[in-house]
C-alpha cells in the first residue's frame, strides 16, 4: 500500500512539474525526460518571467523545452545543455542567477532595503521618544510663559 501511494505521489509530482509540456515534446527515454524536467525547473520563461519553462504555455517556453530536449538527446551533459541556453538567452533565463558583480543588486538589494527600513524606523522612534529632551524651561521662562497665557485669558 505504501509503495502504491508513493508511486501515485511521484506520478502526480511529475505531472504537475511538467504541466505545460506537450506529450509530443517529451522524450521516449524516461531517464532523459527526468533530466530534462530537472534542468527545466531551473530555467525561467523569459516571456512569463516567474514560471519555469515547463510551467509556461508561451511559445518561446515551448521552443526552449524542445531545444533543451534536443541537446540532451544529442548527448550533452546537464551542465552543457543549461550552459547552451544561458549562452543563447543570457543569465536572465536562470531562475537562480549566479552571485557575481553584475547580479549583486539582485541578491543584496532586498537586504539593503530591509536594513535601510529598519534604520529609518529606529531613527524615527528615537526622535519621537527623545522629543522632550532639551526643552526644559528655566524658572524665568516658565514665569514669562505663565504671564503670556494669563494675559491671553484675561483679554
Amino acid at each position: 500500500m505504501r509503495r502504491y501511494l508513493l508511486g501515485v505521489l511521484l506520478a502526480l509530482s511529475l505531472v504537475s512539474s511538467a504541466a505545460a509540456v506537450n506529450p509530443e515534446e517529451q522524450l521516449a527515454d524516461p531517464k532523459l525526460e527526468a533530466r530534462a524536467i530537472a534542468i527545466s525547473g531551473t530555467l525561467r520563461c523569459v516571456v512569463c518571467q516567474n514560471q519555469t519553462i515547463d510551467d509556461s504555455d508561451a511559445a518561446l517556453a515551448a521552443d526552449l523545452r524542445v531545444l533543451l530536449r534536443e541537446r540532451l538527446s544529442a548527448g550533452d551533459t546537464d551542465k552543457q545543455a543549461a550552459d547552451f541556453l544561458v549562452a543563447r538567452y543570457g543569465e536572465y533565463v536562470l531562475l537562480n542567477p549566479p552571485f557575481k558583480f553584475a547580479t549583486v543588486a539582485l541578491w543584496l538589494g532586498p537586504f539593503a532595503v530591509l536594513l535601510i527600513s529598519i534604520g529609518g524606523f529606529v531613527v524615527s522612534m528615537r526622535r519621537r521618544s527623545g522629543g522632550s529632551q532639551g526643552t526644559d524651561l528655566s524658572a524665568e521662562e516658565l514665569r514669562q510663559l505663565n504671564d503670556i497665557l494669563t494675559k491671553d485669558i484675561e483679554s
